[in-house]
This record gives C-alpha cells, structure tokens and sequence, in this order.
C-alpha cells in the first residue's frame, strides 16, 4: 500500500526521510520502503507519525481529508 501523504505531510514541513526516520527509530532505506508502499508502515510507527504531525491516522491513510486529530478521550 502507497500511502502517498507520508511524503506529502513530510514535505510541507520541510523534514527529509532522514529526519522522519530519526522519529521512528529507523533507517532512512526503510523509511523510504514506507513511502513507496515497498513495506507496510507498522501500527505502532503510524502512531508516532499521527502524534507527531498532530493529524489522525485516518489522515495519514487517506481515508479522510480533515487534518485535526480525534478528540482524546
């Protein structure tokens, strides 16, 4: 699976796949692999993204295009 937003939100903040792969405790290659949909991104990595880019997952998906993140409950 492709999820193209994980370049697109990357970009609009000015972040390489380095920086991103730094958040994730990862590699730069295996961040990479994330965005061209070579490897399925974890569960638990989405999560980091979600919180760190103040956005839901659903966002980061594609299956919704509102930005805000969930109410916390």
């Amino acid at each position: 699976m492709k999820i193209e937003r994980l370049r697109e939100i990357r970009e609009d903040r000015d972040l390489t796949q380095s920086d991103v792969a730094k958040i994730l405790a990862t590699t730069q290659q295996q961040y990479s692999k994330y965005e061209l949909g070579i490897r399925i991104i974890p569960i638990e990595k989405l999560c980091i993204l979600a919180d760190y880019y103040d956005t839901s997952i659903d966002y980061l998906i594609g299956r919704t295009n509102i930005k805000k993140p969930y109410e916390k409950k």
